[in-house]
């Protein structure tokens, strides 16, 4: 494990003297756009764990993404190495199916502190929930990024995550009532305390995302990355071109049906995934909105 592997595969070659603010969003950006978030393993009969060798060897060495608990953790790791004042946080993801954040912090995220300011590291939360560089960590101010503006709100020593985004098209009339289409234009993404979180806190909820019959993630079998342009998905065998026009206040939603023939394919052109066992594609009936 070397940073020198790393930044190869994000494509980043640039200096990292400076422990700048600078530096840290391109590393983040770069990132997201090379580095899928994806849950793959699960629908291919592989077991994710949270062991830092292993991870570096499947997303840096191999042709994989993976979810917050892998990128995340590794992208803590990376800027540890560099020399950042790193705090690994847990939090809450809001689930639209109960109208409120989970009970449990299912999502593991990244705080940094550069020149006495605070802010949110987040390279795995994924389609447009996504953020492309880190979030200043201050309540009520408006953030803008390609996707729409981000904000924090803090309440009682809870930090909540908030995106307005634009309107949605979708050329496609096959998928114009498609509900994996999110149409709220603001919304919630999730929330934190900022009690910092050992690794070993989210090895229970690691498992049980990816063996619950109930997770979202056992039910859908997902891949997204990031573009300069908007974001690519591929949930199930719908795959999905999102492309960002905020000067038109709309994001376009290109989405089409690929088969079973077609999906290794698919992966490797628009995600540069390849997948080393058979993989199922799976998306049954459970709420995911992008």
């Amino acid at each position: 494990m070397n940073l020198e592997e790393y930044f190869k595969r994000i494509g980043f070659h640039g200096s990292y003297d400076k422990l700048d603010l600078a530096t840290l969003k391109l590393i983040h950006r770069q990132h997201i756009m090379s580095i899928p978030f994806e849950n793959l393993s699960i629908h291919c009969g592989e077991k994710i764990i949270m062991d830092l060798e292993v991870i570096f060897n499947k997303v840096v060495r191999g042709t994989r993404g993976g979810w917050c608990f892998e990128n995340n953790y590794l992208f803590g790791w990376v800027l540890r190495q560099m020399g950042y004042d790193t705090t690994t946080l847990g939090s809450r993801v809001f689930d639209t199916s109960i109208n409120d954040f989970e009970s449990q912090e299912v999502h593991l995220i990244n705080k940094v502190i550069i020149e006495g300011k605070a802010y949110i590291a987040d390279v795995s939360f994924g389609l447009s929930g996504q953020i492309r560089e880190p979030l200043e960590l201050i309540s009520g101010k408006e953030q803008p990024q390609d996707g729409g503006i981000f904000r924090f709100i803090c309440k009682d020593n809870l930090w909540m995550l908030e995106k307005t985004g634009r309107r949605t098209e979708v050329p496609n009339p096959e998928f114009a009532k498609s509900s994996l289409v999110n149409r709220k234009e603001t919304r919630l993404i999730h929330c934190f305390s900022l009690e910092p979180r050992e690794p070993d806190h989210f090895f229970q909820v690691n498992n049980d995302l990816q063996t619950d019959p109930t997770s979202l993630f056992t039910n859908k079998s997902i891949c997204s990355l990031q573009t300069p342009t908007g974001f690519t998905a591929l949930v199930g065998l719908i795959y999905s071109e999102v492309i960002f026009k905020p000067d038109e206040g709309v994001d376009l939603y290109n989405m089409k049906n690929i088969t079973e023939d077609e999906l290794e394919a698919v992966l490797m052109e628009k995600f540069k995934v390849k997948l080393q066992n058979k993989m199922q594609a799976v998306n049954r009936r459970v709420v995911l909105e992008f």
